[in-house]
């Protein structure tokens, strides 16, 4: 469970209702017309943007912002440079009974490869391939909610126009007045706030989770092919500290007296 998307939105529906509590009532801000204008048009518009394949699976996607698990690059380091110690040992061989202890079907799939001995070019090309078709499954994981969190404001000012309509068309009844106008504003206010709150915030929780996954997984390219042109494991560990920020290298040991 990543905690802080959970927090986030925990934190920012909880500020704007204390907010509104300590204004006024709840009640005024719950206008269910407005809802079905800001979240029925704001589906609308997305079926008609992407295929039904796509759309179906957007809860996939929010699932992922929520407790998609990562390896971490440091854990990811020590799988490797543990795989590069036994492979110069025992040969590239000795690693299929471990692999069957790796969870990460890229890494997997790769160091399969290379126990097949296959060309270390193809290897990469292959490997290269499934990262590139990655990378764009994600992305319109990412375009799907950018484009929600451009849609929803915008049914929120439609949504304000429709009240404004309704008010000015009844603007010699004062009992019709206020609701046109509680239609109006509310609205605009759902639109901003499923926006800004919900689909920009996931669409950027999914963006970084997709640019740790791929760094991870270029990380993981590069230990493959180090192991299987087998180099030294010290070798291949000071290489792929390469991939962490300076700050954290020298905080991840793997090999005694390394770093």
């Amino acid at each position: 469970m990543d905690l802080a998307t959970v927090i986030g939105i925990v934190a920012g529906f909880g500020l704007l209702v204390v907010s509104i509590l300590m204004g006024g009532s709840l009640g005024t801000f719950i206008n269910f017309p407005s809802m079905m204008i800001v979240i029925g048009g704001t589906i609308a518009a997305t079926l008609i943007n992407y295929p039904m394949s796509d759309f179906l699976s957007v809860m996939k996607v929010v699932k992922n912002a929520f407790s998609r698990k990562v390896t971490t690059p440091e854990e990811t380091i020590r799988t490797l440079v543990g795989f590069a110690e036994k492979a110069r040992r025992d040969g590239l061989l000795a690693l299929e009974q471990d692999l069957k202890q790796v969870d990460d079907t890229f890494l997997r799939a790769g160091m399969e490869l290379a126990i097949d001995g296959m060309d270390p070019e193809r290897i990469d090309t292959l490997m290269t391939m499934e990262l590139t078709l990655l990378s764009d499954r994600h992305r319109r994981g990412q375009e799907m909610f950018k484009q929600m969190g451009k849609f929803a404001p915008a049914f929120g000012m439609m949504g304000t126009l429709i009240g404004l309509i309704a008010m000015l068309k009844n603007v010699n009844d004062p009992s019709a007045i206020g609701p046109g106008m509680a239609v109006a504003l509310i609205t605009t206010f759902y639109g901003t706030l499923v926006a800004n709150l919900i689909c920009i915030p996931i669409a950027g929780k999914l963006g970084t989770i997709s640019e740790n996954e791929m760094l991870v997984k270029e990380l993981v390219l590069e230990g493959i092919k180090s192991i299987q042109s087998g180099d030294n494991p010290r070798l291949v560990e000071r290489k792929l500290k390469t991939f962490l920020p300076p700050a954290v290298r020298d905080a991840v040991k793997v090999l005694e007296g390394a770093g």
